[in-house]
């Protein structure tokens, strides 16, 4: 029954989001309304909303995304060649859980990790 799923991070700033997820990781608007304090991005079969909330305090969020892909290499050796920052604790690296794995985190400290079954 259940298809998809598209989680919703906190955001302080709807350009500063839209930049970054559009610049920085390559991600494209969805749909084609610009709504007041949400925004909607997509990439090959993924999407990721978020909502306006500018009393956001990043050092005090938790929002998190774990993001499959299969070439996680390609993905990684792209953001760094667009000089897209890697968490200091999330460089590409093997999990004793079976999955390759890398970290970042937006301008709002929510953190998305990429992982890829080994």
């Amino acid at each position: 029954m259940l298809k998809d799923i598209n989680p919703k991070l906190p955001m302080r700033n709807k350009a500063v989001t839209k930049d970054y997820y559009l610049n920085q990781l390559g991600f494209q608007e969805f749909g084609n309304a610009d709504f007041d304090g949400y925004l909607m991005i997509q990439k090959d079969n993924i999407q990721i909303h978020f909502f306006e909330f500018k009393e956001l305090d990043p050092k005090e969020n938790y929002g998190q995304v774990y993001i499959r892909t299969d070439n996680i290499e390609k993905l990684y050796r792209s953001l760094l060649e667009n000089g897209t920052s890697i968490h200091p604790n999330g460089n590409l690296q093997t999990k004793p859980w079976g999955q390759k794995e890398f970290s970042l985190l937006d301008p709002d400290t929510n953190l998305l990790t990429f992982g890829q079954e080994v």
